[in-house]
């Protein structure tokens, strides 16, 4: 944070000083809509992200300082992005909430280290300009001329902090923040630094296949829209964007459609909540991404196999790099920042029903609870000796897998996904094989769990292999114990079956959106025993429920 702080010094010492104006030179809209439901919440001086709710309330000052909640809630209270929520509502009592709440920031929130994070500043700036006519086009003069120094003030420091330290995507937000205030606030000189760093950033950002650095389906689809308001704002402000951003969008779009379920919704890997398939449609359109989902992502690590009905999302490769939190702020700025241990984790859905899910994500609540979400035995994959395959710590990951290897093959419609990692060889000495094979029709989902020793003659210890179901889904032991029948929303009706492992049925929790309530299919395996195999067959519709027949 210091030497963003030294560069922005001499970045803003050469520039002549700002002149505000009376208003945005031009007028641009925030595209996104919002929640009314939290908007209403907001109403009552409660602000709910991704996950936990805290105090935002101008009439008792809780909202601002340290002691108002974790730090990501914090970061993305001071952000404003929330106003889409307020907005939603359409009422005036929500647009003198806005005020209300922007003048508290003013008095006691600006001084805050968070607030002034390059990332931070610059989402709020792009915040106050996307909903400047909801704030404060028809506000007395003396607060809209607040609002405006103290932006000017904000979007000097965020210009000044290119190119930004943030591995993840807040880099690109700070861009973002970046040429929005140029464009609104006329500075040709803060324009043609933003755009000096843009190419430079969208490699960074992004793998070749289009997929984000993060590996996370919601920072795909915010990242997309990130690029969507560039690109926007470039062309109204009657500037060609670089050619390249053009050949990002598209590819992220593609890569976006590999994480969407039947639902339309996305998958749950690394910090990802059920995202509402109306904004995945939006962003895509808006986006102008056509064509089909892709089967794989080579460079970020997702295999999608498909066939019939079945869709089978799985994570086959290695976390995204790590870099220490910053001192000052506590934000981290690595791209592991909401990764989670769910390495060879998978989702599965049938239709528009989801069936196999991983527990969702909590980013914004407090360490514990989130970091519950994070661990492996919250994801529908196998975990060694009660051991996360990464080690979570509270910046990202520390101890993780160093080599992922997989390997693709289709023939007559089946597929196969082999895929490994080694995330406890330091631990134990010991590598996760996962083999998959899903049948053309759809109907036969089959995989080997192995957990291969690397020293000789040595013995795995004992390990599960977990089966989160979504919160639809009704689940029962039958055939004296030794299979699940699982029957989803629609009514089709599957089973599991298992060999070299004890089944059986377990509680769990599902953070897809609100939580809820599920179960979980948990194959136990014991000490000296290396494999598991597994079977999910669709059951026909005549079958008894104790005599269930695959399809």
């Amino acid at each position: 944070m210091r030497d963003i702080i030294r560069g922005t010094r001499r970045f803003i010492s050469g520039l002549r000083p700002v002149k505000v104006p009376d208003a945005p030179a031009r007028a641009f809209r925030d595209l996104w809509p919002g929640d009314a439901n939290r908007g209403a919440r907001l109403l009552r001086g409660e602000f709910e992200y991704l996950g936990t709710t805290h105090r935002l309330d101008p009439e008792s000052g809780a909202g601002w300082d340290a002691a108002a909640g974790p730090v990501a809630w914090r970061a993305a209270a001071h952000g404003f992005a929330w106003m889409r929520d307020l907005r939603a509502l359409g009422t005036d009592a929500a647009r003198m909430r806005a005020r209300d709440l922007a003048e508290d920031w003013l008095g006691r929130g600006a001084d805050e280290v968070l607030a002034q994070a390059p990332d931070v500043a610059a989402a709020r700036v792009s915040a106050w300009l996307g909903h400047w006519d909801f704030l404060a086009a028809t506000a007395e003069d003396g607060f809209r001329k607040r609002l405006l120094v103290r932006l000017a003030q904000d979007a000097r420091g965020v210009v000044g902090s290119l190119p930004a330290e943030a591995m993840h995507r807040g880099a690109l937000v700070t861009l973002k923040g970046a040429i929005a205030a140029a464009v609104a606030l006329e500075e040709e000189a803060w324009m043609t630094r933003a755009l000096r760093f843009l190419p430079g950033e969208l490699e960074r950002q992004f793998h070749p296949d289009g997929g984000h650095v993060e590996r996370s389906p919601a920072q795909q689809l915010l990242a997309m829209q990130d690029l969507i308001e560039i690109r926007n704002l470039l062309h109204g402000a009657g500037i060609n964007p670089p050619a390249l951003l053009a050949t990002v969008l598209e590819r992220a779009g593609q890569a976006l459609r590999l994480f969407r379920h039947g639902d339309g919704g996305l998958a749950q890997f690394n910090g990802t909540r059920e995202e509402g398939a109306g904004l995945v449609d939006l962003v895509l359109t808006q986006g102008q991404a056509r064509g089909r989902a892709p089967m794989l992502l080579e460079e970020t690590g997702f295999h999608r196999l498909q066939a019939g009905r079945t869709l089978v999302i799985a994570d086959a490769a290695a976390p995204p790099p790590a870099r220490a939190r910053d001192a000052e702020t506590g934000l981290p700025r690595g791209a592991d920042r909401y990764a989670h241990a769910g390495s060879l984790s998978f989702e599965m859905s049938v239709g528009r029903d989801r069936l196999i899910v991983n527990c969702g994500a909590a980013p914004g609540a407090e360490g514990a609870w989130r970091d519950a979400l994070r661990a492996t035995a919250a994801h529908s994959t196998l975990i060694l000796a009660d051991t996360n395959s990464s080690e979570l710590k509270d910046e990202g990951l520390g101890r993780r897998p160093e080599r992922v290897e997989q390997e693709r093959h289709e023939a007559n419609g089946a597929q196969w996904l082999e895929a490994s990692h080694d995330g406890w060889r330091k631990p134990f000495g010991a590598v996760h094989r996962r083999r998959f094979y899903l049948a053309e029709s759809g109907d036969d989902l089959r995989c080997e769990d192995i957990v291969e020793m690397l020293e000789q003659g040595a013995k795995p210890p004992g390990f599960v292999v977990r089966f989160h179901l979504h919160p639809g889904v009704t689940a029962s032991l039958v055939e004296d114990e030794a299979a699940v029948l699982l029957r989803l929303p629609s009514g089709q009706s599957w089973r599991l079956r298992a060999n070299g492992a004890t089944v059986s049925l377990e509680e769990s929790l599902y953070l897809g959106g609100e939580q809820r309530r599920n179960s979980q299919i948990v194959l136990s395996a014991e000490p000296g025993q290396d494999t598991v195999q597994w079977a999910l067959g669709r059951v026909t519709a005549a079958a008894a429920p104790g005599e269930a027949a695959e399809a």
